[in-house]
C-alpha cells in the first residue's frame, strides 16, 4: 500500500485517531508513568494556594514610589473574585513592584486579574492574596480558537491534522522533554529523540502514509542529525556556556544545580530549527512526487536535479527567515549596541551575541543540507514508484 502514493485516506484517518488517542493518554496519565522518576517534577512550594480570576474594583498607589521610568513599592488592589469557591468575595491583594519594566505590572479599576489566594491549612479561609498578573487566558483562548478555525477553513482535513500535530508537539514537549531535562537526562539525546518522534508524527500525519512522507522523513532526519553534529561541534569550539539563555541561571538557583545548561542550550539549537527543516523536506518531497506523477518515465539523475532546483529556491528564502526570526527577538539588544556606539568587534565577541550567531548559522546548516539529502533520497525511492493516472490528479 505504501507504494500507491497518496491514496491511503483510511490509513491517514487511522493514524490521526491514533495520535489523538496518544495525546489524550499523555494528558490524563501521571508523568511518572511515561518517564518513571523523571516525571515526578516538584510541586509548588505553596500547596495551599488557589488561583482564580478577579475584577479590580479599586487600587491604592500610596505606597508606590517612582524613580524615573521605573516604579517600586507595593500597590494594593481590591478585587472581586469571579470564579471558584470564593466567587463574589471582595478581597485585598498586593502587587509587589520590583523596579523592572519587563516584570512589573500596574492595575487599574476594571482590569481582569489573576489572583493567588493563600489559604489556611486547617480551616481553608483566605490568609493572604496576591495580584499575580493581568488575566489573559480568555484572550488566549480566543486567539487559539481563531487560529484553529482559520486553519481548518482554509486547509480542510490537512488543517485539522496540522492542529492535531501542533497539540501533539506541545504535549510531548511539556510531558516528556522538559521533565526529562529537569531530571538530568542527557539533553542532546532526549531532544534528538523528541525531534525524531515529532518529525515522524508531523510528516506522516500531514503528508500521509505514503512515499512523499517517507522521502520527507528521511531527508528531514538527515538535516536534523547534521544540525545536531554542527551544534555540538561549534558550541564546544566557541566556548559558549548555556547560562547565556534567559532564566538559565534562575533554574540553577531553583534547586537544579546538577543541570548541564550548555547541553540544554545546544539541544535547543536543533530543536528550534527542526520545524524549518521539516518544511523544506516536505516541500522538496512533494515537488518531486508531483514531477514523478506527471512524468513517470523521468530518470533518477534528472529527478534528483529537479529536486535540487526546487531546494535551491526554497533555501534562499528560508535561511533569511531564520535570521529574521532569531534577530527579531533581540531587536532591543541591537538597538542598545547602536545607541552606545559599541564597536563591531566587541559585539561579535560577546557571549550572548556569539550564541545567537551559533544558533542562526547552525540552524541554517540544517536547512542547506536537508535539500540535497531529500532530493537524493527522493530520486532513488520514487524510482520504484509508477503512479497511475488517477494518482497524478
Amino acid at each position: 500500500m505504501l507504494w500507491r502514493g497518496e491514496r491511503l485516506t483510511k490509513s491517514d484517518l487511522a493514524f490521526a485517531l491514533f495520535i489523538a488517542a496518544a495525546i489524550l493518554t499523555s494528558v490524563l496519565i501521571p508523568g511518572h508513568w511515561i518517564l518513571g522518576d523523571a516525571g515526578n517534577t516538584p510541586k509548588s512550594a505553596t500547596q495551599n494556594v488557589v488561583r482564580t480570576k478577579g475584577t479590580v474594583i479599586s487600587v491604592d498607589n500610596s505606597d508606590v514610589k517612582q524613580y524615573g521610568m521605573v516604579k517600586t513599592g507595593e500597590q494594593t488592589v481590591e478585587a472581586k473574585v469571579e470564579k471558584g469557591d470564593f466567587s463574589g468575595r471582595r478581597i485585598k491583594a498586593t502587587n509587589i513592584l520590583m523596579g523592572k519594566l519587563e516584570l512589573d505590572k500596574m492595575f487599574s479599576e476594571g482590569d481582569k486579574v489573576l489572583l493567588a489566594l493563600s489559604l489556611h491549612p486547617e480551616d481553608g479561609h483566605i490568609v493572604d492574596a496576591t495580584a499575580v498578573d493581568h488575566y489573559r487566558i480568555d484572550k488566549e483562548k480566543i486567539l487559539v480558537a481563531v487560529f484553529v478555525v482559520l486553519l481548518v477553513i482554509f486547509a480542510g482535513w490537512t488543517g485539522a491534522k496540522a492542529v492535531l500535530s501542533f497539540v501533539f508537539a506541545g504535549v510531548l514537549i511539556w510531558k516528556v522533554l522538559l521533565p526529562a531535562f529537569l531530571a538530568g537526562w542527557d539533553p542532546v539525546l532526549i531532544a534528538f529523540g523528541v525531534v525524531s518522534l515529532l518529525t515522524f508524527v508531523i510528516i506522516f500525519l500531514i503528508g500521509g502514509l505514503n512515499l512523499r512522507g517517507l522521502v520527507a522523513f528521511i531527508g528531514s532526519m538527515t538535516g536534523v542529525g547534521l544540525t545536531a553534529v554542527f551544534a555540538i561541534t561549534f558550541g564546544q569550539l566557541m566556548k559558549i556556556h548555556g547560562a547565556v539563555k534567559p532564566f538559565a541561571e534562575t533554574l540553577l538557583y531553583s534547586g537544579y544545580g546538577h543541570l548541564n545548561l550548555t547541553s540544554i542550550f545546544l539541544a535547543g539549537i536543533f530543536l528550534a530549527s527542526s520545524g524549518a527543516v521539516m518544511d523544506i523536506g516536505m516541500d522538496i518531497a512533494a515537488s518531486m512526487a508531483e514531477v514523478k506523477a506527471k512524468r513517470p518515465s523521468i530518470g533518477i539523475l534528472e529527478h534528483i536535479r529537479s529536486g535540487l532546483t526546487v531546494g535551491r529556491a526554497i533555501i534562499g528564502t528560508m535561511t533569511t527567515t531564520l535570521l529574521l526570526a532569531y534577530s527579531g527577538g533581540y531587536t532591543t539588544l541591537l538597538m542598545v549596541f547602536m545607541a552606545q556606539g559599541t564597536p563591531g568587534v566587541n559585539i561579535l565577541n560577546l557571549t550572548y551575541v556569539a550564541a545567537e550567531i551559533l544558533h542562526t548559522m547552525v540552524g541554517s546548516f540544517g536547512l542547506v543540507l536537508v535539500a540535497p539529502a531529500t532530493a537524493i533520497v527522493g530520486g532513488f525511492i520514487y524510482a520504484r514508484w509508477q503512479p497511475q493516472l488517477s494518482e497524478a490528479t
